[in-house]
């Protein structure tokens, strides 16, 4: 069936280029040589020149890491971390030790200026991004809540830029198989249309031996719309619209041995699978002065996701939840920035938004010895809408007492307000029914101001300091037994860093080193109930990060590339409360934080120009971190590992092919650990291979 399904999605594939070729022939006649794109909605200009530690990431370093998703940034950017385990629905991210695994996340995400709310939305495919920027250190003064880690931001694909039709079929071991197409055009000159589709499917890295089947196959399909319109001069507007669509059998879980850091056999009964259709929107409207450029951003996502899960992961028939959730965001920006090159410069913004969160979960205890003593289904119904209003400033100072020294300081004021009902109902094996109701509503607001300071050594080099202050969202614990724990508080930071940036040996090194230290405080922990069923989030903590990071590439010449990036972050817990244990963490690293990251790379390319061939192009990569501690308690950790990949590309005009393989030593890892009754991890994934065909019309 699985075959079936390519080959008809194949021949839609060829046929959509076919169609976009013919009425687009000469698309390029009217091209104008000035791209229209969508720039970055908050920063001023280039982030190599901004008081910020940031990486970016282009098309051409995607495609040569061959990156498919953001989880696969980790490592490649300091102190960036993003387990791939699980499902799509679980896709924290870490960033210098700040994250968030089972709340609302803690580094947020842009993708073409529209805002993702939720981590469930994270992990998408990214076959027709352009770049992606990593900001690390909290954004929040610019960005708002839920930025205290960093933010990124992903730009997709521009009409206008390398217009024309792109095919791209792969295929791998383990029943890896992609097929994309994309094309893109411009109509009299000022009107820019793009469409992309892409599809793919997994076989499957993990055997589930009591099914006797893979316990991760997927296979998930999505499409792009941009369209991208200069309807004045000064005047530009955007539109993108992406839908996705993913059904997967996840949770390759199995029992974890501490001594030897492995797991055993994936061996559970039950289907478990997360389905999930995300429709993102948004539209973009910038206006030019001589002075400023003024924009809105709105945005519109809908998440709808169903997932199982055989929660005792085990042969035998005792738990099942069946989980239902339905997502509604809308967002509204409006931006007014400098648009000169005069010595002060500034930005201010008001940002709105509504989340409309709503879920269901039923806990099916299907063993009756269990059930007789609690209950035959726990059903949980919650409804949980937020809405928001902040307003902020930043003003920028240049040549402030000195020549080529900047002050920038800025503030911004977030009000929020979220409310929660939650209807309980425990089923009993004789069918009678008990139902509990709660229901609250809490508001806080926040200032986040930041201050930077920048000196220009000269056009190529630059050192800086910055302070910040950024915060993570309360919410609700629907699950609450005790009523004082049913909502939870704000947490939130400050970070203080000293950095570089600059160009040396005539362009052909460029560096970026930092120091940081983080604070933050009213940390939001996972601590189990008194009764010791389930667990909730409470304001348990206080901790510390500091570390440091450094990115290198050097080009010795155009054939010949080197990257090098490290992070090294130390989080430790200050403060630990555990009113139930009585258990006190302090000093204890952090959960889910690598203490290194590292990342070495090295392209080379060779010029042919033969027949076949016009050149080749060979990448090989090397990625680490660790030590990782899995919990609180520090008890389990994945020590310090790496993985080796590479990539040959033959490549001859507008047609390229590419051999890749990942892990290619066969490291073994593991991806993910935790514990209910009895510990639990997943491995890592094995050695991976495959081969990419691009054509470009």
């Amino acid at each position: 069936m699985r075959a079936v399904k390519i080959k008809l999605i194949f021949v839609c594939l060829i046929m959509f280029a076919t169609f976009s070729r013919a009425i687009n022939s000469d698309s390029t006649k009217h091209f104008y040589i000035e791209e229209v794109v969508v720039q970055s909605f908050k920063l001023n200009s280039m982030l190599s020149s901004q008081p910020i530690a940031g990486s970016v990431i282009n098309q051409i370093d995607l495609r040569e890491r061959n990156v498919e998703s953001i989880k696969n940034l980790s490592a490649l950017v300091p102190n960036l971390f993003m387990p791939d385990y699980g499902s799509k629905m679980t896709s924290p991210v870490y960033i210098r030790g700040i994250g968030s695994r089972t709340n609302t996340p803690s580094v947020g995400l842009y993708v073409d200026g529209v805002p993702y709310f939720d981590r469930s939305a994270f992990d998408f495919d990214i076959n027709d991004v352009d770049r992606i920027e990593i900001l690390r250190g909290s954004q929040g003064t610019i960005y708002g809540r839920n930025t205290m880690g960093g933010i990124i931001n992903v730009y997709t694909k521009s009409p206008f830029k390398n217009p024309g039709t792109n095919l791209n079929m792969g295929a791998g071991n383990y029943g890896n198989y992609q097929l994309a197409a994309s094309h893109s055009g411009s109509a009299n000159g000022n009107f820019g249309y793009s469409l992309s589709g892409n599809y793919r499917s997994l076989g499957g890295y993990f055997d589930n031996i009591t099914r006797g089947n893979k316990a991760d196959a997927m296979d998930a399909l999505s499409g792009r719309l941009r369209l991208s319109w200069q309807a004045a001069p000064s005047l530009v507007i955007h539109l993108s619209s992406v839908y996705e669509y993913s059904d997967q059998d996840g949770y390759p879980y199995a029992l974890y041995d501490n001594a030897s850091n492995t797991v055993g056999p994936i061996d559970y009964d039950a289907k478990s699978f997360f389905c999930r259709n995300v429709s993102t929107t948004g539209l973009n409207v910038e206006y030019l002065t001589s002075g400023y450029r003024i924009a809105s951003q709105s945005s519109l996502q809908y998440i709808d996701a169903h997932q199982g899960l055989d929660q005792d992961f085990s042969p035998k028939d005792v738990y099942y939840v069946d989980y239902l959730e339905d997502q509604k965001m809308f967002s509204q920006e409006f931006n007014i920035k400098s648009n000169s090159l005069s010595s002060y410069q500034s930005q201010s913004g008001v940002f709105g938004f509504y989340q409309s969160y709503n879920y269901n979960s039923d806990v099916n205890t299907r063993d009756p010895a269990i059930a007789s003593a609690t209950f035959r289904n726990k059903i949980l119904d919650v409804k949980n809408p937020t809405r928001g209003l902040a307003i902020y400033h930043q003003s920028t100072f240049k040549d402030l007492l000195v020549e080529d020294f900047s002050v920038s300081l800025g503030m911004r004021y977030d009000y929020e307000k979220a409310d929660a009902k939650t209807s309980t109902s425990q089923i009993a094996v004789d069918q009678s029914v008990m139902q509990t109701y709660a229901e609250g509503d809490d508001a806080f607001s926040q200032i986040t101001p930041k201050i930077s300071m920048q000196y220009n050594l000269n056009a190529y080099k630059m050192f800086y300091a910055s302070i910040a202050k950024g915060y993570k969202s309360g919410g609700f614990n629907p699950s609450a037994q005790q009523e004082s724990d049913y909502s939870y508080d704000p947490e939130y930071s400050w970070t203080y860093e000293l950095g570089s940036k600059g160009s040396y040996l005539s362009g052909l090194l460029e560096a970026e080193a930092n120091l940081f230290y983080i604070t933050w405080r009213q940390q939001q922990i996972s601590q189990s109930q008194p009764d010791g069923k389930g667990y909730i989030l409470k304001n348990a903590g206080k901790s510390e990060s500091k570390g440091a990071e450094l990115s290198l590439r050097l080009n010795p010449n155009d054939r010949l590339g080197f990257h090098i990036n490290y992070g090294i972050t130390l989080a430790t817990f200050k403060k630990y409360e555990n009113d139930v244990t009585n258990i006190n963490y302090k000093g204890n690293y952090l959960p889910m934080v690598p203490k290194n990251t590292f990342s070495a790379a090295a392209d080379y390319n060779i010029i042919i120009k033969n027949f076949f061939v016009e050149n080749i192009k060979l990448n090989a990569q090397y990625t680490g971190l660790g030590r990782l501690y899995w919990r609180e308690d520090n008890i389990a950790s994945q020590p310090f590992y790496g993985l080796v990949d590479a990539r040959m590309s033959l490549q001859r005009k507008n047609i390229s092919l590419d051999l890749w393989a990942k892990n290619i030593t066969g490291k073994k890892y593991i991806a993910y650990y935790f514990v209910t009754s009895k510990p639990y991890a997943q491995a890592g994934r094995p050695m991976t291979c495959g081969i990419n065909l691009n054509l470009k019309f």
